[in-house]
């Protein structure tokens, strides 16, 4: 015997038993439930975190030659100090990524605090001088050559001249954030609205 459920009239289905009925429906259907909606705090978090990790593997690679730190560096990992043109998620991204590189390579207590806050105060300004595309990685650099120096004679790990020091550093700095870093702004570039969600942030 099958049992029918009459609906009187006046009655209405309440909006919470018709969305779950249309939800069972599509289930039934397609025979697997929709997928759950990612949140954008979520996303924004893989984002950082994906940014810091690749900061850190190419510090590594840069320590392998011995260039992570020290008067003469070339970390392959400041090249990303670009990131910030596309979203200001990469700011906290490359400051927990050179935290982590400089409690990993560095060879300072000073390395680690004011070499990390280099890295930051570079992310930030280049973040606000976006619109000026080419412009974008020359906080970074400046940013790192006055600060580094300073902490490489601090920290006694050289004994050089801070203009040599500066010289020395900053000329890394340019190699790996505009050299590299500003050709890979431009590929990114095609592909940004893929990778970076402007409705994030």
């Amino acid at each position: 015997m099958k049992l029918t459920r009459k609906v009187r009239p006046g009655m209405t289905t309440s909006p919470g038993a018709k969305e779950s009925a249309e939800k069972a429906a599509a289930i039934m259907q397609n025979g697997k439930a929709p997928a759950a909606r990612v949140s954008a705090k979520t996303v924004l978090i893989c984002r950082a975190a994906i940014i810091a990790a690749l900061y850190v593997v190419l510090t590594y690679l840069s320590n392998i030659f011995g260039l992570a730190s020290g008067a003469i560096q070339l970390r392959l990992s400041e090249a990303l100090c670009v990131l910030p043109y596309f979203s200001f998620i990469a700011v906290p991204g490359l400051t927990i990524g050179c935290l982590i590189s400089n409690i990993l390579f560095g060879v300072s207590f000073y390395d680690v605090i004011f070499g990390t806050l280099a890295t930051a105060i570079g992310a930030v300004a280049s973040y606000y001088i976006r619109k000026y595309k080419f412009a974008v990685p020359i906080p970074a650099v400046l940013a790192n050559a006055i600060i580094v120096p300073l902490v490489l004679r601090i920290s006694g790990m050289s004994e050089d001249g801070f203009i040599y020091l500066m010289l020395t550093v900053g000329t890394g700095e340019l190699l790996a954030c505009c050299a590299l870093g500003i050709p890979l702004m431009l590929v990114l570039e095609k592909y940004g609205s893929r990778i970076f969600d402007k409705n994030f942030i």
